[in-house]
């Protein structure tokens, strides 16, 4: 059996095999494919080995509706760590990512304020005071819940996501019957399943009209997700902020202008 060897941050590796772990257990009802450990130590973990094909737009759509399954499997609080691992452990990028043992936010709005976009801006830093400032406005107008909204048709109060879902963590595995998304180097939590749908859509990921399509066909999209796009995206500009600076900063700025 071929394998993958990757070494990280004990809480790198903790996040990476809780959450496969927790995203596998999707996969009994239809939910999308998730790579499979092959072992696992305190800073290693293998998975099996992907061999990876360009998807069809039918592969797409069909990624789309597994997807919308296993968000639909559900989290019981938000900001809901994978089970079997310590809350504080959860990590994006090596960057820590606030999660809770037990219900502690009101709703989306404080969850996604106070847990996915004001740690991120608190770690940055070398921002400019003013920009600092209307960053954190916007966290102040998310957290009022001003932008709650429903989740996807098929979803409870609070999904079960990936948590950085850009189109590099799905690969494209290539099988008899064509290429399959199986999601890779999660981060999952409680949380909005339109933020993985938006993050898909930050750097692109193919035929991402069919994945949309897909999805919707099997849990409705709440109206107005078009518009909500880039309320969904800043987490992962917030991160990328953090993480290299440049232009993520001017595209935060631009996405927090339009929440204040």
């Amino acid at each position: 059996m071929d394998t993958f060897r990757k070494t990280g941050s004990r809480r790198a590796i903790a996040t990476e095999a809780a959450s496969l772990r927790w995203l596998a257990e999707a996969q009994g009802d239809g939910g999308a494919a998730v790579a499979d450990l092959a072992g696992v130590g305190d800073e290693w973990l293998e998975t099996v080995y992907l061999p990876d094909v360009a998807p069809s737009r039918d592969d797409a759509a069909e990624f789309g509706r597994r997807l919308a399954r296993t968000h639909a499997a559900g989290a019981e609080w938000w900001a809901q760590a994978p089970p079997g691992m310590d809350p504080a452990d959860l990590a994006t990028a090596n960057l820590p990512t606030p999660a809770v043992a037990a219900p502690t936010f009101g709703g989306f709005g404080e969850y996604y304020a106070e847990a996915r976009l004001r740690p991120y801006v608190r770690q940055a830093g070398f921002l400019d005071p003013d920009d600092a400032a209307l960053l954190h406005r916007a966290c102040d107008a998310v957290a009022s819940g001003r932008f709650d909204h429903p989740q996807p048709a098929l979803c409870g109060e609070v999904a079960r996501i990936h948590g950085d879902l850009w189109g590099g963590n799905v690969v494209w595995a290539r099988t008899a019957d064509g290429a399959v998304g199986t999601l890779i180097d999660p981060c999952a939590n409680g949380g909005h399943a339109e933020t993985d749908l938006a993050e898909l859509a930050l750097f692109g990921s193919p035929h991402l009209e069919a994945t949309i399509a897909g999805y919707h066909e099997v849990s409705p999209l709440a109206d107005g997700w078009r518009e909500r796009v880039g309320l969904h995206q800043l987490h992962m500009l917030l991160v990328h902020v953090v993480l290299f600076r440049g232009g993520y900063v001017r595209q935060a700025l631009s996405a927090a202008r339009r929440l204040t």
